[in-house]
Parts: structure tokens; C-alpha cells; sequence
């Protein structure tokens, strides 16, 4: 199959051999470091981890506020799925007119309206503020891949780094960072409940939920220090009325086939991988959450792999190679005969099945012109994002007809998109 896009020049030139500097475990060109880009780098690592340990921690505070509030499950549905929307919607206007706004000023822009969204969950449980506040795409349950500051991060990370070596690196810590740091946090959310125990005169949870405005604001602070070298490929943007010219056939076909792969995954949402651990083995919330939590630290270190083998065996290989026999074991799952096996095939599953992410970020801004990355992370990201909610409400119906089946069509329909993403992009080359 021939590239969409014709041969580019790099981003950035191969620098002159000198003396490397390290950027949180990533050796840095020289060229690298003089302009800025290692500084961008850790800044962004920074911001990353500040908002993977907020979603941690609202992960599971805010589900259970909303449960205290005695919601029903359609209405916490609802303020779910007005995340989702919100990731949505704000992620293709980040793809429309982000490069003509400022990469740095709309990622500081959205950290501010994530540190007021979070403060209305925190103030309030009146539930069309709720649901405004989700409409913001920048409230999220999930620590990694959450909505347009997630596509923001993945068009700039190329601009800090020199050689898709790098960048490989760059994007495989940047995902274990959220994994990492969203594990912490929504360990640190059972605090509240323990401290009050000692100390009855704690606030209410649903307060220490103010965490989003200071965090937020500290995170845009951070993020308005970024360089102007973030910018680059602004000017191939700004004359278009579409940001996507030479690329719009490749990222069409991604988003489609990302499209697919989200709404598999719709069908095993963690909510649903506990309550089926519940169901059948009647496990506890406590060693659920205690499993998780292992879960999170298997895919930051997965993610670190993944840098490693996508600089050895290329990012499609990558993506593939490793998802497709973690969507085997998904399938296996459910038909352990002990719990014990069934934890064990399940965090074996985690331990390989989110290596795709950061090899597949890293794909879509090297398989485009660089003056089109903000436009193709954010609409393969929305791809993803509308897709996921029909996922879940399927699988839903699947389990009144047989528990096991959500795992085995996800992990059916996983397996096809693995087969499919191979095919159609196996002879499209990697640029830098």
C-alpha cells in the first residue's frame, strides 16, 4: 500500500554526535536541550503526572459522591456519558483550530477550565452543574488517553524531541507516567474514608475534591512556561481551512479502525471487570481495587517496554504483536475455574494489553505532516471517544445473556481490529 502522505522533511534536523543529556531517563540530543526541548519535555511530564493523579483520585470519589447523592444509574450514566461527550466535541475543536489558537495557550487555557470543572463536582451535586461541568472534556475517570489535553500533549511531544527514537521513548514514559500516577491517586482517594475514623471532623469527601483547582491552576501555571518551539508547524496550519490536507486519508482510516478497537473495549470497562469478579467468585471491592492497583503498576512498566520495542520491531509491529495475544487472554478469562486463575490471566492481559497506546500515539504523529499533528491525535482521539459509549451499553445487554459474553466479543472484535490495522498499514513508513 503506497503512504497517503508524500515524503516529508524531519522536524528537526539530525543533530551534530556531542555529549547527551538525560530528560527523566530519555538521553536528549544537544540540539534538544539548547532549544528548549528538554525543559518542554519534563514540563509536560509534569503536567501529566498532576492531572493522571487528579483522575485517579476523582475516579473513584466522584463515583462515590454521586452514589451518595442517591443517583439512580441513569443519571450517573448520564454525567458519564457528558464526559465523553465533552472529550468529544472539545477534542475537534482542539483539532480544528488549536494550531490557529496557540498550542500553549489553549493547553494553559484547558487546564484552567479543568481546575473550575473540578470545582463544581466538588461544591455542588446539583446535576445539571454536573453534567456543564462535564461538558468541558476536561473532567475525566480514566488517567490516560482523557479527551483534548490528552491530544494537545501528543501533537507537542514530537516538538521536544529530535528522531523518532526519541520520540518513542518520550511517549512510552509519558503513558507510564499516567498509569503510574493515576494508580497513586486513586489510592490516595480511600484517605478520606480512613483519616475520619481518627479524625471525625474531617470534611465531607466530596470536598477534598477542591484538589482539582489547586492542582488544575498549578498545572497551568507550569504549562505557560512551555517554549515558543512548540509551535512549530503552526505556520503549515494557519492559511487552511481544513488542518488536514495531505494526511486526511491515513488519519481517516486510523480513526475508523481506532474506532473499532474503542468500542471492543467499551465491552470491559473496569466497572463491569469488578462486577463480574463479584458475580461470579464474590470477591470483595477492597481485593478488586488491591487488583487494579497491581494492574496500574504492570502498565507503566509495559509502557516503558513498549518504547523499547517499538525502537527495535517498529510501532505497527508494536501495536499489534502485543495487543492481539493480550485480547487471547481477555477471551480466557471467564472461563477459569478459580479465582486465583482468573486474577493471574486477567493481570497478565494487563501486563502487555496497553503497550499499543503509546506505540500507537506515537504512529499517528509519524505517519502525518507535522503541521497536521494537533489535527490528527485530536480526531483519532474523538474516534475513540464517541464510539466507547455504545460499547459499554451493548456489552451491558450481553451480560443478561450470558455473563462471559462482553469479554469474549471484545476480545473477538479486538482480535479483528488487530488483523485489520496490519493489513492496511503494514507498508506505511514511519517518519520522523
Amino acid at each position: 500500500m503506497s503512504c497517503d502522505a508524500p515524503d516529508r522533511p524531519e522536524a528537526h534536523p539530525e543533530p551534530e554526535r556531542k555529549e547527551s543529556v538525560v530528560i527523566g531517563g530519555i538521553p536528549a540530543s544537544p540540539s534538544v536541550e539548547t532549544g528548549g526541548g528538554a525543559r518542554d519535555l519534563r514540563t509536560i511530564l509534569a503536567v501529566q503526572a498532576l492531572r493522571a493523579l487528579l483522575y485517579g483520585f476523582g475516579s473513584i470519589l466522584i463515583g462515590a459522591e454521586l452514589a451518595h447523592a442517591g443517583y439512580s444509574k441513569a443519571k450517573v450514566g448520564l454525567v458519564l456519558t457528558a464526559m465523553l461527550a465533552g472529550f468529544a466535541v472539545m477534542s475537534v475543536g482542539v483539532g480544528t483550530r488549536g494550531d490557529r489558537v496557540g498550542r500553549r495557550r489553549l493547553y494553559a487555557g484547558l487546564l484552567f477550565l479543568m481546575a473550575g470543572a473540578g470545582t463544581v463536582f466538588a461544591v455542588t451535586t446539583w446535576l445539571p452543574a454536573l453534567i456543564i461541568a462535564a461538558l468541558t472534556g476536561t473532567i475525566s475517570v480514566e488517567a490516560n488517553e482523557s479527551g483534548p489535553i490528552t491530544s494537545l500533549e501528543q501533537a507537542m511531544i514530537p516538538q521536544t524531541t529530535a528522531g523518532l527514537a526519541w520520540r518513542n521513548r518520550a511517549f512510552a514514559r509519558y503513558n507510564a507516567i499516567a498509569y503510574l500516577f493515576g494508580s497513586f491517586g486513586a489510592l490516595a482517594a480511600g484517605g478520606p474514608d480512613f483519616f475520619r475514623r481518627y479524625f471525625p471532623a474531617l470534611p465531607a469527601s466530596q470536598r477534598f475534591l477542591l484538589a482539582f483547582p489547586v492542582i488544575g491552576v498549578a498545572a497551568a501555571f507550569l504549562a505557560l512556561r512551555l517554549s515558543p518551539q512548540l509551535e512549530r508547524g503552526e505556520e503549515l496550519t494557519v492559511q487552511k481551512r481544513f488542518p488536514l490536507v495531505r494526511s486526511k486519508r491515513t488519519v481517516a482510516r486510523l480513526s475508523a479502525l481506532f474506532a473499532v478497537d474503542s468500542f471492543g473495549g467499551g465491552f470491559v470497562v473496569n466497572t463491569f471487570i469488578v462486577y463480574w469478579f463479584i458475580t461470579k467468585f464474590h470477591t470483595s471491592a477492597e481485593v478488586m481495587g488491591l487488583v487494579f492497583f497491581v494492574a496500574g503498576l504492570l502498565q507503566a512498566g509495559s509502557s516503558i517496554a513498549a518504547g523499547w520495542l517499538g525502537n527495535r520491531i517498529g510501532l505497527l509491529n508494536t501495536m499489534v504483536f502485543t495487543h492481539l495475544p493480550s485480547n487471547v487472554l481477555l477471551i480466557l478469562v471467564p472461563f477459569m475455574p478459580s479465582l486465583g486463575l482468573a486474577v493471574a490471566m486477567l493481570l497478565a492481559r494487563f501486563a502487555i494489553s496497553q503497550m499499543d497506546v503509546p506505540a500507537r500515539q506515537a504512529y499517528v504523529v509519524s505517519v502525518v505532516d507535522p503541521g497536521e499533528r494537533t489535527a490528527a491525535a485530536s480526531y483519532t482521539n474523538t474516534a475513540r471517544y464517541i464510539v466507547r459509549p455504545g460499547g459499554s451499553a451493548l456489552g451491558g445487554w450481553l451480560t443478561g445473556i450470558w455473563l462471559a459474553a462482553p469479554f469474549v466479543a471484545s476480545g473477538t472484535l479486538k482480535i479483528a481490529y488487530d488483523l485489520a490495522i496490519y493489513a492496511s498499514f503494514r507498508r506505511l513508513r514511519e517518519s520522523d
